[in-house]
């Protein structure tokens, strides 16, 4: 057992189980797991890696192996709690090779190997790094293989965290307050959108006393001025200006779970409208946390915050959260639960979800977040972090 992996080998074992039940309840044999944060939830795998093809099979009686580029066997092997002997590692040829070679070639030999060439094999065909060629390439070398989408298995037993997760999540969330106090403290007018952010990544990686942050699976999103209204924009490196409206969205991260984290500053007095929309944001938002227990359904809990902001006029088309714990670039969520109308998911202990109330127009956007874990009774808001409009 590596002494980097942050969970005992029985934890990742529990994981590998459900995975085989669900596998199972399929019609699945086998399953090629290539979602960064899928991977590191079954074995620990941490590595910046996934920008080349790699992946962890899981069979029903073989333990599972990872599969990667040569150079990072001892990333696997420093980091999960696999033996050596289920890390499997083709050469460089392979990468970007101008040759007919393929990564896909020796995943379709090691699948063979462990006798499921033949089988029912699950794959993820809607994760980011499985290509469409990957794909292709490991249908055509394994022809007597029933191959199927398999997407978002794992990512569905991902969404019970046990204790020890809620654990990192929690210590994600001191990372999550140590930069949007940073953030807090260094946006005003005249500072350059890129030192608030150089500031903020200080915060969330340097960290607090007891633990360092790790970088997060989405950079922190700052739109300003006249674009606060467009919620996914980064930084500049122009300066804030008088009455720039301000949103920051970062997410601390530790050992690669997230507690993303999202609020609003004003360099200077806000505008009356911007100051109401910011009061019905806190409003809603704890409406709906109000609404949270187990048993109540995703849509449910979005319907109160929609009920909330109506009684002001107001009204949000887009999702009011999604499930959230693990996460790799380019994205912290689970892709499972969302808090939106249409989705009767029952909301059980143990969950945890990013609710992120944004409210944008063409001329200023308002966003107050919090990440959450439904608990016995309720909700539980992992970060303490004022909610306010920050007067900067």
């Amino acid at each position: 057992m590596s002494e980097l992996a942050p969970f005992p080998s029985s934890e990742y074992e529990r994981r590998v189980d459900r995975t085989r039940e669900r596998m199972r309840e399929a019609g699945l044999d086998a399953l090629w797991v290539t979602d960064p944060a899928n991977m590191n939830y079954l074995t620990g795998y941490e590595s910046w890696s996934f920008y080349v093809h790699q992946g962890v099979l899981v069979t029903h009686d073989h333990d599972p192996v990872w599969v990667g580029r040569e150079m990072d066997a001892k990333s696997a092997e420093a980091t999960t709690y696999l033996d050596d002997d289920h890390v499997r590692s083709y050469t460089d040829d392979y990468v970007q090779s101008p040759h007919d070679k393929h990564p896909m070639d020796y995943v379709a030999d090691v699948v063979a190997d462990v006798g499921y060439d033949d089988r029912s094999l699950g794959v993820e065909m809607d994760a980011y790094y499985y290509t469409a060629r990957a794909h292709q390439r490991l249908t055509d070398q394994l022809p007597a293989a029933d191959v199927s989408d398999a997407t978002l298995l794992v990512n569905w037993v991902r969404l019970h965290k046990s204790d020890a997760e809620i654990e990192y999540m929690r210590d994600a969330a001191a990372l999550a307050e140590t930069g949007m106090q940073a953030a807090v403290d260094t946006i005003g007018e005249g500072v350059r959108e890129s030192d608030a952010a150089a500031a903020i990544y200080g915060g969330l990686i340097g960290g607090t006393d007891e633990f360092g942050g790790q970088y997060p699976a989405i950079v922190p999103l700052m739109p300003s001025g006249d674009y606060t209204g467009t919620p996914h924009l980064s930084w500049s490196d122009r300066e804030f200006a008088a009455g720039d409206p301000v949103i920051v969205e970062l997410a601390g991260c530790r050992h690669r779970y997230h507690c993303p984290m999202a609020r609003t500053l004003s360099v200077g007095e806000p505008s009356d409208e911007m100051a109401d929309v910011a009061e019905v944001v806190r409003i809603g938002l704890q409406d709906a946390l109000d609404a949270v227990e187990p048993g109540v359904t995703a849509e449910e809990v979005e319907g109160v915050w929609s009920e909330s902001i109506a009684q002001h006029g107001v009204e949000k088309d887009s999702r009011l959260g999604y499930a959230t714990g693990v996460g790799y670039p380019p994205d912290w969520g689970e892709h499972t639960v969302s808090l939106r109308p249409g989705d009767d998911t029952v909301l059980e202990e143990g969950m945890t979800f990013h609710m992120i109330p944004g409210i944008w127009y063409d001329e200023f956007g308002v966003e107050i977040s919090e990440t959450f874990r439904v608990t016995g009774d309720g909700a539980e808001t992992l970060a303490d972090f004022d909610r306010d409009l920050f007067v900067v």
